[in-house]
């Protein structure tokens, strides 16, 4: 098992973090079975003010390549990502096109 992290910014106004959240209180089961069967395990996403922080646990079968493939071929992924577009914004350091952005651990207690 490996886990990676992310980080990405929500647009800084509260109608659209809760609207987000709202989202993802109720994440359409198309997009749960990609994630699943691309090899990621558990995924989760924190927020605090309009940062958002990501965890996901992959198995050995996880690819970032696949997985990229895999969702530009589904339509319903295509789809949601437009969606979550409406109030995601890219960090001021991420290179162009890029959503979240993977973390350095820097640190582990392990």
């Amino acid at each position: 098992m490996k886990r990676y992290c992310f980080t990405l910014d929500l647009y800084d106004d509260p109608k659209l973090m809760q609207g987000y959240e709202e989202w993802h209180s109720k994440v359409w089961p198309e997009i749960i079975e990609s994630i699943q069967s691309a090899g990621i395990v558990d995924m989760q996403i924190y927020r605090v003010s309009n940062r958002l922080f990501m965890i996901m646990d992959v198995n050995d079968l996880f690819s970032f390549e696949a997985k990229e493939k895999s969702d530009h071929e589904n339509e319903k992924v295509q789809e949601w990502e437009k969606l979550m577009w409406q109030y995601q914004q890219p960090l001021p350091f991420a290179k162009p096109g890029e959503k979240w952005v993977i973390m350095n651990e820097i640190f582990s207690l392990k």
